[in-house]
């Protein structure tokens, strides 16, 4: 895993310090695709004036979420060069961002809950989901390839989809690969939380920030869909494990932003003598 090559940056702009980072919570219906990309331009458009360069979107955003099964997917599904990237490539030009959104892929006749990251010249990086959560494995096959680190003129950007959170050594694997922030397009169903309690999935997300020492930005989808509700939980998180933003935690879209010094994710100290990387027993596992 620390071999793993980082995708270089392209020729651009001299990076700043601090990057405003936005991440946006957005309604979505499934069979909806014109409605749902207008809605992630909405969001994109409202990021950029804001003064945001990096926008997360959420998970399947083309096509929502709850299919009746693969062939609803598969009418809903497009290539990595379809119309909802090719809109966040223009929209990624038009304000100078870095933008990352899920999609529903189709990839030589395969289904896939997909990933892009695209910035002004273009799609960087596709990554595709490679723990599916459900039903999910009725309809998608899950990605074969590590989550990417895109060097890009911001910093170094990891992507991750949904349940992939839930596996620290998946997270970690970003982590020991350089990723200043991690990516993560989500639709996070809800379930029960204790009073007093946040959702467990939000949790996910503090604790894989703490344990690499690098930002999280988490886009989560609203709107019941098919009689599935969502956590909300749309959220910013600092290398402490603490939130700059969020979560979000009530239905309706959102749009939060942070300014964030992408350079803090390069100090894995935890203190005078402890480092979250380096005190890894690698000789033990």
């Amino acid at each position: 895993m620390t071999g793993r090559p980082v995708i270089e940056a392209t020729p651009g702009p001299p990076r700043t310090a601090v990057t405003r980072v936005a991440v946006a919570q957005v309604a979505l219906r499934v069979g909806e695709p014109e409605a749902n990309r207008a809605a992630a331009e909405a969001a994109i458009t409202e990021a950029a004036g804001a003064g945001a360069r990096l926008v997360v979107l959420p998970e399947l955003v083309n096509s929502g979420y709850v299919f009746t099964g693969a062939e609803e997917a598969r009418s809903l599904a497009e290539p990595a060069d379809g119309p909802t990237v090719t809109g966040w490539e223009r929209l990624a030009g038009d304000h100078d961002l870095v933008i990352v959104g899920g999609f529903c892929e189709l990839a030589g006749g395969v289904l896939r809950n997909s990933q892009v990251m695209v910035d002004a010249t273009g799609t960087r990086a596709v990554y595709r989901k490679a723990h599916l959560w459900h039903d999910e494995r009725d309809v998608f096959i899950p990605g074969d390839a590590p989550p990417p680190v895109v060097d890009t003129a911001l910093g170094r950007i990891g992507m991750m989809v949904c349940y992939d959170l839930e596996f620290p050594e998946w997270v970690r694997s970003a982590g020991l690969a350089g990723a200043d922030l991690l990516a993560v397009s989500t639709n996070w169903p809800a379930s029960p939380v204790p009073a007093g309690e946040r959702p467990v999935l939000v949790a996910y997300a503090q604790i894989a920030a703490a344990a690499n020492r690098m930002f999280v930005a988490v886009a989560d989808r609203c709107a019941d869909e098919r009689g599935v509700s969502w956590v909300r939980g749309t959220s910013l998180i600092g290398p402490d494990g603490y939130p700059l933003a969020g979560p979000v935690l009530t239905d309706g879209p959102a749009v939060l932003t942070a300014d964030c010094d992408l350079t803090r994710a390069r100090d894995k100290a935890t203190g005078p003598r402890n480092d979250v990387h380096r005190d890894r027993r690698t000789d033990l596992y």
